[in-house]
């Protein structure tokens, strides 16, 4: 990349919706206008329609090749930009200026060290998403990543189907790895394909918007106790979490890990509908409709996990496994009872997407 260009431009990389060339809405929120087009910018949320990744590019046409060399095509830019991407191949969407102001910052994806943070446990401490996205699934967010969490933050906003932005400083040459490894997970993405499966929970957290409810989801997310956002008590789930309740005593949600553990001693693992065994570090999305069933692993560990093994509820007689830069897996050592089916995954990286069926 030439200097000139490497001056001013960085790259976003966002989920929006499919490039259909008609407006759509964007769950039950229209998006705003943006006053340098003065036209509407709409989207669609819709887990039958999964959001297709874009990459916002402001360091123009000339900078824009490194996008082409790691095989990204659609983009968004800014308006005054737009006319000359769509010239140079590209499919453009138009993108407000202050688009950052109206969304929620993520953490990067990733095990963090917490050097000032007391623990008493082994557990590594995981800044993942996820409990945010199944807080507001209908959410704008944006990542500010460093070097290297690119395809790590992909797979995470679409393992929960969500409108996210991805910020990317591509100043430096360097950081050409970084497109790189995103065009990859963008391919593997692509080739998923959809679907449209609700998520499946355990238990119901009625939300009152509270920091503590949030880290009480946090910690569910990092244990994999599958749960889900309800109004009031759901009969169908075997938890409902209200904190502030008899109960739940907020005292008891100062200390999150203790309060997630009495949450899974309350389920009883015996009636979990996923278990994990092999790794701290893999965090799990599972959507179904009982015959069918998608299970993303999100691996956050920065390195291969060998021998996972997954426990699963339900009737399933199928795994059909891919994984990111792998392609497909086989499944290892399937058992299937009366009640749930196990196998191992000899090894993933940072994503793998498990289809199941009957």
């Amino acid at each position: 990349m030439k200097p000139v260009a490497m001056a001013c431009s960085f790259a976003l990389i966002t989920l929006f919706s499919g490039f259909s060339g008609r407006p759509v809405l964007y769950g039950e929120h229209e998006r705003p206008e943006y006053p340098s087009t003065g036209r509407l910018i709409e989207t669609q949320f819709s887990p039958a329609h999964p959001s297709v990744p874009m990459i916002y590019w402001a360091g123009g046409v000339v900078s824009a090749e490194s996008l082409k060399q790691a095989g990204i095509e659609q983009i968004a830019a800014p308006a005054d930009m737009a006319d000359a991407l769509r010239t140079a191949g590209f499919k453009v969407i138009a993108v407000s200026p202050d688009e950052f102001s109206r969304r929620e910052k993520l953490l990067t994806p990733r095990i963090a060290g917490r050097a000032n943070v007391a623990s008493a446990t082994r557990r590594p401490w995981i800044d993942a998403n996820g409990w945010r996205f199944v807080r507001n699934p209908a959410g704008r967010f944006y990542y500010d990543l460093p070097r290297g969490k690119a395809a790590m933050a992909i797979a995470e906003a679409y393992a929960y189907n969500v409108d996210a932005i991805l910020k990317i400083d591509s100043t430096n040459s360097a950081n050409s790895a970084d497109l790189t490894e995103a065009g990859a997970m963008f391919a593997f993405i692509k080739n998923l394909g959809g679907e449209d499966y609700p998520p499946i929970a355990d238990i119901g957290v009625i939300d009152d918007k509270s920091p503590e409810t949030g880290e009480v989801m946090n910690l569910l997310t990092r244990r994999n106790l599958l749960f889900k956002i309800v109004t009031a008590p759901a009969p169908e789930l075997l938890v409902n979490i209200r904190l502030g309740s008899k109960e739940y005593p907020k005292a008891e949600a100062a200390n999150p890990s203790e309060f997630a553990q009495k949450i899974r001693q309350l389920l009883g693992d015996e009636n979990r509908r996923l278990r994990v065994y092999g790794s701290e570090t893999v965090i799990c999305r599972l959507t179904g409709d009982g015959a069918r069933a998608r299970l993303h692993l999100l691996n956050y560990g920065g390195r291969e996990v060998d021998g996972l093994r997954l426990r699963l509820r339900g009737h399933y007689s199928r795994a059909d496994a891919r994984a990111f830069g792998s392609g497909h897996i086989e499944p290892e050592d399937f058992v299937n009872d009366e009640t749930a089916i196990e196998f191992s995954v000899s090894r993933i990286g940072i994503y793998t997407v498990i289809d199941l069926s009957r």
